[in-house]
């Protein structure tokens, strides 16, 4: 009875099995591009990346604030010296909204600071501006942002 029983079980696992297998779709052979590919500094988990740059040199890139993601870190290169000047635009006009902390490449750190942003970089290397709500106000900022950087070299 017992023999009987297993192998009553394997067939059914086996026959599921299979039947997942068939039921699988093919990958394509080839992709379409339809239209050439807008790059965009776009949020990844929770950071921002700031790879591309317009034309004046400035960088933008969206994001958005969630009970789940209560911290935006925005992760940016400086090859040059000179005065980074930072703007959250919040997709609602006005929130609970701001720079908590600029990191340098030194790892040393310094915030907070609000929806506006004027600091020297005399560093060069990678920098993180870290964004999220102001823990001393209330109703934190749920939604959709734009952030803009330009580095004003000297």
């Amino acid at each position: 009875m017992k023999f009987f029983l297993m192998l009553l079980i394997s067939i059914f696992f086996f026959s599921c099995h299979l039947k997942e297998k068939e039921t699988a779709a093919a990958p394509a052979p080839y992709t379409i591009a339809t239209e050439k590919q807008k790059k965009e500094n776009r949020q990844t988990g929770d950071t921002i990346q700031m790879n591309f740059s317009n034309e004046e040199g400035s960088y933008t890139g969206e994001g958005s604030l969630d009970s789940i993601r209560s911290k935006v870190f925005i992760k940016f290169k400086n090859k040059d010296f000179g005065a980074l000047e930072a703007r959250i635009v919040p997709s609602t006009g006005k929130g609970n909204i701001r720079f908590n902390q600029i990191i340098f490449p030194d790892k040393s750190s310094d915030g907070p600071f609000g929806m506006d942003l004027k600091i020297p970089l005399k560093q060069k290397g990678d920098y993180i501006l870290v964004i999220g709500h102001s823990l001393m106000a209330d109703n934190p900022y749920l939604g959709k942002f734009k952030v803009q950087l330009e580095n004003k070299k000297e």
